[in-house]
């Protein structure tokens, strides 16, 4: 039966990505002239249907707007500014840049006649924040969160066989956190393809449950009926292995749904011997469910999930498939450097990649939803994550985003947890804190009953919140006593939520106030919080913890503790911005991995510090190090359990040498070196093949090497990168908190409105003195005063632009908009168009340069007068916009602390190379190719 509806199985649902192709500008949250009029009509688009005007209505004309490709983050575009949010890494966003705080996107999608039919909707992953959408001037709605998925029905709006125009308007003024959260369209778009009957969005849930060696899939299916009669249908659902063969299947026949309506149902499922999810061995199975009207395929929805077991225990701790299991996590927010909050999704599996290298096993997202795709790679890698919850409540908003999120994310089988909420710091020690907790978690509960509940929580305990979750949080333990809160709540769960912290620079070991420079040794940030060390070897002596949360595992923007402006980022991080690590990632690779460990710190290169003691360190798991200083043995110590080793060395330029025993075998050797001076770059990317598709990335790690191929540490040289072939650079870095260089280098836009326009009504077209720019038009009307004249012939119309010097060197493009029937245009006299014939589009006009000068330039266009066919059409009386545009500047970035990074995306054109050329002065160039593939 289901080969059979697999053959007849149509194009019955489609799910396209719509990022591409994109307008964008700046609108402003007070100032409607420069808001684009939006929300100034008589009519409102709260006031009637498809009246949504300005930069909403479909017929705007944005073609001077920027192009781009989503994702977008605009934040990471701005500069810095002292006067900007500490919160947010002093991007000059926010309420003291009204300027660069709305963001306006606009897109044309072309529907088939064929659609007509079918429901469509489009749906967004994220907009940060405050957005509202339109389609065709049709008012869809508000989403306040800057993190919540949200997704608008468009089918009767729509222009079947024709354009249609989406228009997205995002204010970013606000901030939701107290960290870096980027501005704009920062995350996916889709429009979305179904027949009426259909699963409904996120419309599975997977549970499973394991009985020697069968497991039990209980898969249920929220199927809507979006048609206006009743419907009689089958749902099939089948379970495929990683090979593609089906391991299971069920039917559910002759279901009756009435229009307008929704309903779940549930088909258990068995599967023998199954591979189970782990973090070693991340299997995933593949539910298919295909809805059946006569035996014929009306909707088929595909979902991942994974078999494994999960239970966390008040004394024992955490296991997974029936085994204990050590939580080693890392807290994180979605941002990376060059790209800010837009994540390309492979920057995504990088990411965790690192974190995965570095020894850990879970991930806790820091503090709000994150993009499915986080979720798709930890899945895929091999990583626990804790769901975490924006904003605690119990209304209906609060619910609602707590159901969206579980509904989303629930076949993940990653998720191990769902958070509630983090260091609610109004609440938490309250009643108020405990009942609205509860409610919460019961909430959860009645949706998912499968995994635990959390809540992060970070002081007074045994009381309010922390007297009645299920699994605790415990945030910074040093100020509390988890003891004392296992004594008095034996039935608790609990972990560490964010623990272990430090505050260190990457590459720098002396600190330095002034600079903004923390020493990379593993000390504790402050008295009341534990270092790494610390927070690991409590953790792990305390069996009902199921493990801990170091805060961070990457850098982030925003939040520069223990500084403030010019640091601009995070110094928490084990890795920094860039994925670059820290010296605190090979303490965590010797006692989280299972791989020997060896690593040295500083660095070798102490010019001017002659015979003066410096901190060695070492970090590994074995059992014992011999340190050598040019071939001078320093001592051999016993490595403790969870902890590291210490030496002074008096410098002197040479080799220190570290040679690590076991059982008193020598294992490995390990060296740092005094090196030359910089003489040549290399690159290296993560990956030197990359998809032709416009979206796939390399990540590509500069360093400077010296005259014997030594990578030189604190090289500081600035580099530029030049690419061709089938690419482009989004964004570079270097992991430096305080660096305020750009992370993107854009083209410069600047839109000229043509200003003091003016009329005058003249009997024809032909030869008109008004044209030249010495005319007398101070007695001239202001421009469409006399729109309803009827009478007139013809008119002419003057105003001016004003240009630097600059502009005035460089031709400028006219991006015309008709305002008469025919009509010619005249630059300081210089006859630029003749005899345009109006229409819908406008024309593109180019302004030679030689007509230009500084100053003010004169604008005359001479028209032939639009006439209304029905009194209430509206005229338009906006001629458009001349542009001056200058092209993006060289991409580059200085080395910080021998490193930067480049990341490279495919422009989804062509297969082919993409070659990356990085140069800096007096040291020999670089050059490497990346492949595109279809």
């Amino acid at each position: 039966m289901y080969a059979q509806s697999k053959k007849l199985l149509q194009k019955t649902r489609e799910h396209l990505n719509i990022d591409t192709g994109w307008r964008f500008a700046f609108g402003h949250p007070f100032d409607t002239n420069k808001d684009f009029n939006n929300g100034t009509s008589y009519f409102s688009y709260l006031a009637k249907a498809g009246y949504g005007d300005g930069a909403a209505a479909p017929d705007f004309d944005d073609r001077p707007w920027r192009k781009l490709d989503l994702p977008h983050d605009w934040a990471v575009e701005a500069s810095f500014s002292e006067k900007a949010s500490f919160s947010h890494g002093f991007k000059a966003i926010g309420r003291n840049f009204p300027e660069k705080s709305i963001g306006w996107y606009r897109k044309k999608i072309r529907i088939a006649k064929d659609d007509f039919g079918k429901r469509i909707t489009v749906a967004f992953s994220g907009v940060f924040r405050n957005s509202i959408v339109w389609v065709n001037g049709h008012y869809l709605g508000t989403e306040p969160s800057g993190y919540n998925g949200f997704e608008y029905d468009i089918t009767d709006y729509l222009n079947y066989g024709g354009d249609n125009t989406i228009a997205v308007r995002v204010d970013a003024t606000m901030e939701e956190g107290w960290f870096y959260e980027g501005a704009g369209i920062y995350r996916h778009v889709w429009l979305n393809k179904t027949n009426p009957v259909h699963v409904a969005t996120n419309g599975t849930f997977v549970s499973t449950a394991l009985n020697n060696d069968v497991a039990t899939v209980h898969a249920k299916v929220t199927v809507n009926n979006d048609g206006r009669s009743n419907s009689t249908f089958t749902i099939m659902q089948a379970v495929y292995d990683q090979n593609g063969r089906v391991v299971a299947t069920q039917e559910t026949g002759q279901i009756s749904l009435s229009a307008f309506k929704q309903e779940d149902f549930t088909n258990t499922l068995a599967i023998s011997h199954p591979n189970l999810w782990s973090v070693d061995v991340p299997y995933r199975y593949k539910l298919v469910t295909t809805i059946l009207q006569n035996n014929v395929p009306i909707d088929q929805y595909e979902t991942r999930f994974g078999i494994r077991t999960i239970r966390f225990d008040a004394n024992t701790g955490f296991y997974l498939n029936g085994k204990r299991f050590e939580i080693k996590g890392t807290n994180n927010h979605q941002e990376h450097a060059g790209v800010g909050t837009a994540i390309p999704d492979e920057l995504q599996y990088y990411r965790i990649a690192k974190l995965k290298e570095m020894g850990s096993n879970a991930y806790r997202c820091s503090h709000n939803p994150p993009t499915p795709e986080l979720l798709d790679a930890c899945d895929s890698l091999g990583m626990l994550v804790i769901d975490e919850n924006r904003l605690m409540g119990i209304n209906d908003y609060h619910f609602d985003n707590m159901k969206k999120l579980i509904q989303r994310d629930g076949n993940h089988p990653s998720v191990i947890s769902w958070s509630i909420g983090n260091e609610e710091w109004g609440i938490e020690n309250s009643e108020t804190g405990a009942r609205i907790a509860t409610t919460m978690q019961a909430y959860v509960k009645s949706l998912d009953s499968t995994r635990a509940v959390t809540a992060a929580f970070s002081g007074g305990w045994g009381q309010g919140i922390s007297s009645v979750m299920e699994l605790i949080g415990f945030n910074y333990i040093a100020q509390e006593n988890p003891d004392a809160q296992h004594q008095k709540y034996p039935w608790q769960k609990g972990w560490g939520t964010e623990e272990g912290s430090t505050f260190s620079t990457r590459g720098i070991y002396f600190t330095n106030d002034s600079l903004h420079y923390k020493a990379a040794y593993d000390a504790k940030p402050r008295p009341n919080a534990y270092s790494i060390e610390e927070g690991w070897n409590y953790y792990v002596k305390r069996p009902f913890l199921a493990g801990m949360f170091i805060w961070t595992g990457f850098d982030y923007r925003g939040e520069p503790t223990p500084y403030s402006w010019p640091s601009i980022g995070s110094y928490f991080g084990m890795l920094d911005q860039c994925g670059f690590p820290k010296d605190d990632v090979w303490y965590l690779r010797a006692w989280w991995g299972n791989k020997p460990v060896l690593h040295i710190l500083p660095h070798w290169n102490w010019k001017g510090r002659e015979g003066q003691p410096i901190n060695v360190w070492v970090y590994s798991n074995f059992d014992e190090v011999e340190l050598f200083l040019n071939d001078k043995s320093k001592g051999k110590k016993l490595i403790p359990k969870n902890g590291h080793l210490e030496w002074k060395v008096p410098y002197t330029a040479g080799r220190l040498k570290a040679i690590g025993y076991t059982a008193g075998k020598l294992m490995l050797t390990e060296m740092v070196q005094t090196t030359d001076l910089p003489a040549r770059l290399t690159m290296n990317a993560h990956k030197n093949t990359i998809k032709a598709d416009g979206k796939d990335v390399a990540i590509i790690a500069v360093s400077a090497l010296d005259k014997k191929g030594l990578p030189i540490p604190d090289a500081n040289n600035e580099v530029t990168f030049n690419l061709t072939g089938s690419g482009r650079i989004i964004g570079v870095g270097n992991g430096n908190p305080t660096s305020l260089e750009p992370d993107k280098y854009l083209p410069l836009l600047v839109n000229l409105p043509i200003e003091n326009l003016k009329e005058l009504p003249v009997s024809d077209t032909l030869n008109r003195a008004e044209v030249m720019p010495g005319f007398d038009d101070h007695s001239w009307k202001k421009a469409f005063t006399d729109l309803t004249d009827t009478s007139k012939k013809a008119w002419v119309y003057r105003g001016t632009i004003t240009l630097t010097d600059t502009m005035s060197q460089s031709s400028l493009t006219f991006f015309y908009k008709s305002i008469g029937k025919k009509q010619s245009i005249y630059v300081n006299g210089y006859l630029v168009a003749a005899n345009l014939d109006a229409h819908e589009n406008g024309d593109i006009i180019t302004i030679n340069r030689r007509y230009l000068h500084a100053g003010k330039n004169m604008v005359a266009i001479v028209t032939l007068p639009l006439r209304k066919k029905h009194d209430w059409d509206v005229l338009n009386t906006n001629p458009g916009l001349i542009q001056y545009s200058v092209p993006a500047p060289a991409w580059k970035r200085k080395l910080f602390n021998g490193l930067a990074q480049v990341i490279v995306q495919s422009d989804g054109k062509a297969k082919g190379n993409i070659t990356i050329t990085a140069t800096a002065k007096g040291m020999k160039k670089s050059e490497l190719v990346v492949h595109t593939v279809k």
